[in-house]
């Protein structure tokens, strides 16, 4: 079974051309990103990756509206607009935390429509402040939505839960077989994101996420279905910043290298 990797997009500052030489050259085997609405910025974006030899993953994060049906509509908006470029398939921070189960289920049942329709696979991340929050509130989606599949980006739920889940083994354990991507970044009870997950103060967060995809990987492996990782560690001020300087504490393009060399060696 190969795993591919991709790099996000987020926290990039360079040419976006250069960013994807980069990418390339690290080892990646393509990007994850959002795309904007302007035909000729996007087409920058497609052109670039196809130069370059990198595919894509399109993502969608922009879950801010209220209102149901206004959310709907744009959800449905960046959705389409993603789907035109034909990405692998489209990770979506679906829905809002304070919407109802109907609520985000509406935007489920909308994602879906526009798989079929289009033939892209549409899949849902685990991310604070949208549907998919907490674990056991994703358990309960899973439960009454079994064709659901997820991104899986465990380390939100560390966060959420001020734990490493040493009590949610049921809730995780279904997570694992619903999970098409990972983002492989590493958290703890007290935040989504540690430092410097090189750093030996974090073994024990390291190892825990390490031995979740473990899991994920080995189901993957028995099936011969595809897994993908995005090594999203991210920018500022996710990544943690020196007081008064502003400077972040380690270097997120060095640690998401890390990340995807760590996982290569462990896994082919």
């Amino acid at each position: 079974m190969k795993i591919k990797f991709y790099a996000p997009q987020w926290g990039n500052t360079l040419p976006f051309d250069t960013f994807c030489k980069n990418v390339k050259l690290a080892g990646y085997d393509g990007v994850e990103m959002a795309l904007p609405f302007d035909k000729k910025k996007k087409g920058v974006i497609l052109e670039a990756l196809a130069r370059h030899g990198l595919e894509l993953i399109g993502q969608y994060w922009q879950s801010f509206e209220r209102d149901i049906d206004v959310h709907a509509a744009n959800y449905e908006k960046y959705l389409r607009n993603l789907i035109a470029a034909k990405p692998v398939f489209i990770n979506c921070q679906t829905g809002k935390d304070y919407f109802s189960f109907e609520q985000n289920k509406r935007l489920f049942d909308l994602a879906a429509s526009l798989a079929r329709e289009s033939g892209i696979r549409i899949i849902h991340e685990t991310h604070r402040g949208k549907s998919l929050y907490a674990a056991h509130v994703t358990h309960h989606y899973l439960t009454r939505i079994p064709d659901l599949r997820i991104t899986l980006d465990i380390s939100h739920w560390c966060n959420v839960h001020e734990s490493l889940l040493e009590d949610q083994a049921a809730e995780i354990a279904l997570a694992f077989m619903h999970t098409d991507h990972i983002h492989s970044r590493v958290g703890h009870p007290e935040g989504p994101q540690v430092n410097d997950p090189r750093a030996p103060e974090w073994s024990e967060a390291l190892e825990k996420h390490l031995q979740w995809w473990d899991q994920i990987v080995a189901a993957h492996a028995a099936t011969q279905s595809p897994l993908t990782v995005t090594t999203e560690f991210g920018p500022a001020t996710y990544m943690p910043l020196l007081p008064y300087s502003q400077m972040p504490v380690a270097n997120q393009w060095d640690i998401n290298v890390h990340m995807m060399n760590l996982l290569k060696a462990r896994y082919h």
